[in-house]
């Protein structure tokens, strides 16, 4: 949850033996009073940098007060910041340049090795957003062209002319578990009428993934890379979550995305009939 966010990144600097050391421990005893009140304060709704404004300044003034220790225990404020900006704020280009900074001001410590790590895995997420803003609604859908699980070709274009869902999912997913008796009552009343499904597993094991889609009488193609989250289409079109699904017209045009319970339905109707 975000308001633990600042808590759980201080359980490392209070794990780390150095934290128990003068000076060092008084640094952290004042991070942490810190972050209580920090947390204090977005448990009461104070979510923006105006609103965490007095907070802000306290851990600025912690790590002006030691500005000439380059250790982990100071470095760590810089990460707490940097957290807030990132988790709270939802500043990522502010959290960025906090990060950058931390990897100059304290290098070769824990706390900077963070936000090497933070920053590959926010560019990456920066990658990601630009991807899915593309794919908006009214968007083509950009195509692939790929073996199902019976090794039989799988492409958008080889449904022209039929309304297909592309789901994003996988058999470990809970909500994707949880969404599939919807899925299935859709394909099972629209099929005939122009409605397709392909299907995009994010499992790792063949076998596994198999006898799901068996038992659960799961008829659709299915692509299978076993890569999981590093299944080239998922990178393709940014996935980073499941259940992800994309609803396209007959045109292969984006109508509808992330559709829920009764709305795939819904959708399904106003596209091809009740």
């Amino acid at each position: 949850m975000k308001i633990r966010i600042l808590l759980i990144l201080l359980s490392f600097v209070l794990a780390s033996p150095a934290a128990s050391a003068q000076p060092l421990a008084d640094v952290t005893a004042q991070l942490k009073t810190l972050v209580e009140k920090t947390n204090a304060r977005i448990q009461q709704g104070q979510t923006t940098e105006a609103g965490l404004a007095d907070e802000l300044k306290a851990f600025d003034a912690l790590l002006a007060a030691h500005s000439s220790q380059k250790t982990d225990a100071v470095a760590q404020v810089l990460l707490m910041k940097a957290a807030l900006y990132l988790q709270i704020i939802q500043d990522m280009d502010r959290a960025t340049a906090l990060f950058e900074q931390l990897t100059k001001d304290f290098p070769g410590t824990r706390p900077a090795h963070e936000a090497a790590q933070m920053l590959v895995g926010m560019e990456s997420q920066r990658e990601q957003m630009k991807i899915q803003a593309a794919l908006k609604i009214g968007a083509t859908f950009p195509d692939f062209d790929v073996k199902d699980l019976t090794g039989a070709p799988l492409s958008v274009a080889r449904f022209k002319g039929k309304v297909v869902l592309i789901d994003f999912w996988a058999t470990w997913c809970g909500p994707c578990i949880t969404e599939l008796p919807v899925v299935l009552a859709a394909y099972s009343r629209y099929k005939d009428k122009g409605f397709e499904i392909i299907g995009i597993s994010l499992d790792r094991d063949e076998a596994t993934l198999k006898r799901f889609i068996t038992d659960r009488k799961m008829t659709w193609p299915q692509y299978f890379d076993g890569q999981e989250w590093q299944s080239p289409l998922a990178a393709k079109y940014g996935v980073n979550a499941i259940p992800a699904t994309y609803l396209l017209d007959g045109e292969g045009r984006i109508v509808a995305k992330n559709l829920r319970g009764p709305a795939l339905e819904q959708e399904l109707a106003r596209l091809l009939g009740p």
